[in-house]
């Protein structure tokens, strides 16, 4: 993902303590996440950043809405989401962390800014459900009328001899 400048913080002029942020993700975000399951969208990310001695975290949470396509029938979906991500950033080098603390960055000690961008996208996509659909009946009709004529409906089946050995384990248990 390509790192946005205005989703950068220089932490190096805050004072210990907590400070607020907000951001807007809108179009240039989600074009920069190149992401085919995102098409855009109206996300809010409030993040709230403690710096300490040697340490900041960063407190994400995104909410809005993103576009994106129904799993079912494949139409335009708006798709709210509401998500929370914590974030550690260690001052003291990044020679410190093997990768295996997803939670926890390494940042050199020359460092003097944070880029987001990546923990707003991960927040965002952490945030959409494995499954997105229309509400009920708000599917693409045409869709559904190609859907009810193929799917295969609970009833009589069609007897085939492939499947006699399996019937016939399961009519002896």
């Amino acid at each position: 993902m390509d790192v946005l400048k205005e989703h950068t913080i220089e932490f190096t002029g805050l004072k210990d303590g907590v400070h607020a942020f907000v951001f807007d993700l809108d179009q240039p975000f989600f074009e920069a996440a190149a992401d085919e399951m995102l098409e855009g969208g109206r996300v809010t990310a409030d993040v709230t950043l403690e710096k300490g001695p040697g340490m900041l975290v960063a407190n994400i949470h995104c909410h809005g809405a993103v576009r994106t396509t129904c799993d079912h029938c494949n139409g335009p979906m708006e798709q709210p989401i509401d998500g929370r991500q914590r974030q550690v950033f260690h001052l003291n080098g990044r020679q410190h962390f093997d990768g295996s603390e997803d939670e926890v960055v390494g940042l050199d000690p020359n460092d003097h800014a944070i880029a987001l961008t990546h923990f707003l996208y991960e927040c965002v996509r952490l945030a959409m459900p494995t499954r997105r659909l229309h509400a009920p009946g708000a599917c693409d009709p045409e869709v559904e009328a190609a859907l009810a004529r193929h799917l295969h409906h609970d009833g009589p089946e069609p007897d085939d001899p492939r499947w006699a050995a399996l019937r016939k384990l399961k009519q002896q248990r």
